[in-house]
C-alpha cells in the first residue's frame, strides 16, 4: 500500500466536491443533449429553444465550476490533489462553453439547414460526456480504476471518431460548397464542435493523472 493510499484512509469522506463533480457532469448530459435536440430537429423554431436551453445549462454549468473554486478556497482537505481539483472543475467547464458556442454560432449565423456531419458530431459529444459521466461517478471510490480507465479509452475513442468526421467534412466543404460566407459559417461551427470533443479528452486525461496519482 503507498502512502497516498494510507493517507487516503484517514481523510474523512468528501461530502463537496464529488457532489459537484457530479453535478457538473450530469449537466454536460444534459447540455449536450440539448444541443443534439437542436440539430435534428426540423422545426426552427423548436431549435431556438433548445438553443435557449443549451445557453441555461451553460450558466447552470458556469455556477458549478465557481461553487468548486470557492470550496476549494474553504477546504484545506481535499480528496484528491488541489490542483486536480481546480484543473478537472476547468476542463469539464470548458466542455459547456464550446458546446455553447457551437449553439451559438449556429444561431448567430442562421445555420439553418444542419448537415449530416453536424449532427454526427453532436451525436459523438453526447456520447463523449456519457462516457465521462460514469468516469465521474466512480471518482468517489479511486479503488474502481478499471471503470474509469474503461471510460477514458471510451472518450478517446469517440474524439478520434470526430477527427475523422471533422477532417473529411472540412475535405468535402472546401471540394463542394461554393458560396464562399457558407464555407466560413460551416467550417466554423465544425470546428468548435470538434473542440468540445477535444475538451472531454482534456478531462479523460486529467481523471488519468487522477489515477496514476492516487494509485
Amino acid at each position: 500500500m503507498s502512502l497516498n493510499s494510507i493517507f487516503q484512509y484517514f481523510v474523512p469522506k468528501d461530502k463537496k466536491f464529488f457532489p459537484l463533480f457530479e453535478q457538473a457532469s450530469t449537466n454536460l448530459i444534459d447540455i449536450a443533449n440539448a444541443l443534439n435536440e437542436a440539430v435534428n430537429t426540423e422545426d426552427l423554431e423548436q431549435r431556438k429553444l433548445h438553443y435557449k436551453k443549451v445557453k441555461d445549462l451553460e450558466h447552470k454549468g458556469d455556477d458549478i465550476t465557481h461553487q468548486i473554486h470557492l470550496e476549494l478556497g474553504k477546504n484545506f482537505i481535499t480528496p484528491f490533489d488541489r490542483e486536480d481539483i481546480h484543473t478537472l472543475a476547468s476542463a469539464l467547464d470548458d466542455i459547456a462553453d464550446y458546446i455553447f458556442d457551437s449553439a451559438n454560432r449556429m444561431e448567430l449565423y442562421h445555420v439553418d439547414e444542419i448537415t449530416e456531419p453536424i449532427k454526427e458530431l453532436a451525436s459523438l459529444i453526447v456520447e463523449a460526456v456519457t462516457a465521462l459521466s460514469k468516469g465521474m461517478y466512480e471518482l468517489r471510490n479511486l479503488k474502481n480504476v478499471r471503470s474509469i480507465a474503461d471510460a477514458c479509452v471510451r472518450v478517446n475513442s469517440v474524439e478520434n471518431k470526430a477527427d475523422y468526421v471533422y477532417n473529411k467534412a472540412i475535405g468535402d466543404l472546401f471540394l463542394y460548397e461554393k458560396d464562399a460566407i457558407a464555407l466560413i459559417k460551416y467550417k466554423e461551427v465544425l470546428a468548435t464542435l470538434e473542440t468540445a470533443t477535444d475538451m472531454c479528452e482534456d478531462v479523460a486525461n486529467v481523471l488519468e493523472s487522477i489515477l496514476v496519482k492516487n494509485a
